[in-house]
């Protein structure tokens, strides 16, 4: 069976209708070199930002970034990392405040899957790799970024969950899902923490959006996925990133603690 195309799994693209939601922020997004970390960094332009600083480990994908956020007229730059090294995320901010004074909204958007396998085939090193990237590497970027937003009289986060740590869609990612759900928690024990303080901590969860990730998922076909959701139709990145960006902006001002659910109303159903 051929790969279906992102037309043919999501539709048309969406009409991108930005008004000015970050102007003047300085803003973060790891994990950005492709799909839905690229796609809110240049959301993240397009609504105003001053600046936009994005991370991840493919430096040439990332420069790619950069440069395309520096052709919109937006300040930018690509900062090469791994979200599982404490050591990362402390250099991280330390640039990002040398460089442009202070920090205003994130987006923890690094992630990663297993090898879709049943729990019993599932080796201890493959979780430690799941949970060190979807867990323990958001409280080290919490750890490290709260701070910064303090001490610049608060800001917002979103970080990056899935529909998975709600109700996990598939077997053979019990690993994903249950790194998702501690995901989910962490947002919200950290949110209840930091309110009063300036600082709202949301949450996104896609659902099937069309990226490498998802492509790679080990999905037989991938049109009876998509047909099979309510909307008919599977995500952009773009969708996902609009969710973001407007729930770091003004809008959403009264949102705290928040999962929002950008999954073509997979968990209604």
């Amino acid at each position: 069976m051929t790969t279906p195309s992102l037309t043919e799994l999501a539709g048309p693209a969406p009409l991108a209708t930005p008004s000015d939601k970050l102007r003047g922020r300085v803003c973060l997004v790891t994990g950005a070199t492709s799909g839905i970390g690229r796609a809110t960094a240049l959301r993240m332009a397009a609504e105003g930002a001053a600046a936009v600083i994005v991370t991840g480990r493919r430096a040439p994908e990332g420069q790619g970034v950069a440069e395309a956020l520096a052709a919109t007229g937006t300040q930018a730059l690509f900062q090469p990392m791994d979200v599982t090294r404490e050591d990362d995320h402390t250099r991280l901010i330390a640039t990002v405040l040398d460089r442009f004074g202070r920090l205003d909204a994130v987006f923890n958007n690094a992630g990663f899957q297993e090898r879709r396998a049943p729990l019993a085939e599932q080796s201890p090193a493959t979780f430690a790799q799941v949970f060190d990237t979807n867990t323990r590497a958001l409280f080290l970027g919490l750890r490290a970024q709260i701070p910064a937003l303090l001490a610049g009289g608060g800001g917002v986060i979103v970080n990056n969950t899935s529909v998975s740590g709600l109700r996990n869609p598939n077997p053979g990612l019990s690993l994903y899902g249950a790194s998702k759900a501690a995901a989910i928690a962490l947002t919200r024990s950290a949110a209840l923490e930091y309110a009063r303080d300036g600082v709202r901590i949301n949450a996104v969860a896609p659902g099937r959006v069309v990226t490498e990730m998802m492509l790679a998922s080990g999905i037989a076909d991938m049109r009876q996925v998509a047909a099979g959701l309510p909307l008919r139709r599977m995500g952009h990145p773009e969708e996902v990133a609009a969710a973001v960006c407007w729930l770091m902006s003004a809008e959403a001002s009264f949102i705290a603690g928040h999962i929002l659910c950008a999954d073509g109303g997979f968990l209604a159903g």
